[in-house]
């Protein structure tokens, strides 16, 4: 028949669309969010680059100096703002080299102080330090301004004087509607468990933050060449418990490289959690991460950052890095990892609030995100919510998006008749992204 010959582009168009802006994404060491505004940073609080929550900023860090941004706050409002830095791939750097990142109200009085650092990987890679501004404590209280300021680290002095690409995300949390607990929950289950067995499902990592590839529970694959970074995203509701592993294939070669593989988890606003780092000397090798408690509002009671960094439901991302070294002692490659992720716990309603998030989104588990998080779970791997892995992932897709394929041979006939009616017209479509 005539027809198919023609309809197959618009319905491979149609099914591989949500996948073309991750796969171009690829072609560059760290993927910006789409649309994300162009900021500088000023050299004193005077000249300070404006700053709003829900929108994400590109800018840039020079070898020296600080950096100021400001952002207007209200006053029951907690700010988080992360700073994703991102050296030249050729930038060469020490383990203590990274950034520096504050908070400060319009006095100069310090909300807060967090750094990233590059590691004993001793490889250029993006580095995410957040800010914070949280009320009631004795300091940075009240609504109005408050400024950000971002440095670099350059302790062991041998650091890349060329700048940094710098990506900002600030989002704002309100208050609870209600009031609750001020502690932090005193016992939860801290055993690590069996890692999860099966066959691994094949699932490339995005290269960006906004490019994260969603994962649900089961046991993944990828391949990393010395020097990638990779994004992956899982969502956990209220009372969700994650556990993640990431294990180095064998490979030829050898020696010993510390720091080979660099397992980073992230919550919903970046904030960093944990992170854990395997030396390699080509032997397979796994990376764990040590438990974090199920998620609770009432973590940011706590004091250990690995439990008050779990404090929302939401995204919580999974960045793993090979360190560039590795090509000395081991080649080339790419190298095969392997990331088991398995989620426990019983879901439940989180906390009303007494305003809206900023963006909307940031601490919600939708519909989509599980469906995208489930499709594709591992062979013979059960998925967080009980559904088995396997099959074909276009179908899954399908599946995922409750579309049937007669469904899409329909519009992709529609899409190739409209095109035949209107030679002319062109037209684009973007996914948005928080």
């Amino acid at each position: 028949m005539w027809w198919p010959a023609l309809l197959l582009p618009g319905l491979c168009a149609l099914v591989t669309l949500p996948g073309a802006t991750a796969a171009a994404a690829d072609d560059t060491p760290y993927a910006f969010a789409p649309g994300a505004s162009v900021v500088a940073g000023g050299q004193a609080p005077a000249a300070a680059g404006r700053l709003a929550a829900g929108r994400v900023y590109r800018s840039s860090l020079p070898g020296d100096g600080t950096l100021y941004y400001r952002l207007r706050l209200a006053a029951a409002d907690t700010a988080y703002v992360p700073v994703t830095a991102v050296p030249p791939a050729n930038a060469t750097v020490t383990s203590t080299d990274g950034i520096s990142v504050t908070v400060q109200d319009a006095r100069g009085t310090r909300c807060s102080y967090a750094d990233a650092r590059f590691g004993a990987g001793l490889s250029p890679r993006p580095v995410t330090a957040l800010g914070q501004r949280e009320p009631g404590h004795s300091v940075c209280q009240g609504g109005g301004t408050y400024y950000v300021t971002v440095q670099r680290l350059a302790t062991g002095g041998v650091s890349s004087a060329g700048p940094w690409d710098l990506e900002l995300a600030p989002a704002t949390e309100p208050r609870p509607a209600h009031a609750g607990a001020t502690t932090a929950p005193e016992t939860w289950d801290s055993a690590t468990p069996e890692p999860l067995g099966g066959a691994p499902v094949e699932r490339s990592g995005g290269t960006g933050f906004a490019f994260a590839r969603p994962l649900g529970q089961g046991v993944w694959r990828t391949e990393l060449t010395p020097g990638e970074t990779r994004f992956y995203k899982v969502p956990l509701d209220w009372g969700r418990q994650l556990h993640a592993s990431a294990e180095l294939g064998g490979s030829t070669g050898h020696g010993y490289v510390g720091g080979a593989l660099e397992l980073s988890l992230h919550n919903p606003v970046r904030g960093y959690v944990e992170d854990t780092a395997l030396g390699y000397t080509g032997t397979g090798k796994s990376a764990v991460l040590a438990p974090v408690p199920p998620v609770e509002y009432a973590n940011r009671y706590a004091v250990p950052a690995a439990v008050t960094s779990v404090r929302f439901a939401g995204d919580y991302y999974l960045v793993l890095h090979l360190s560039e070294r590795l090509t000395g002692t081991f080649g080339q490659g790419p190298f095969p990892v392997t990331l088991r992720v398995r989620v426990t716990g019983q879901a439940h309603a989180g906390p009303e609030y007494a305003g809206r998030p900023v963006p909307t989104d940031v601490f919600t588990v939708t519909d989509q995100d599980r469906a995208a998080a489930l499709a594709g779970g591992g062979a013979g791997v059960a998925g967080a919510e009980g559904t088995g892995g396997g099959g074909d992932p276009v179908m899954k897709l399908v599946a995922a998006g409750g579309i049937g394929l007669g469904t899409l041979l329909l519009l992709g006939l529609g899409a190739w008749t409209l095109a035949a009616r209107r030679p002319q017209t062109r037209a684009s479509a973007q996914k948005p992204t928080a």
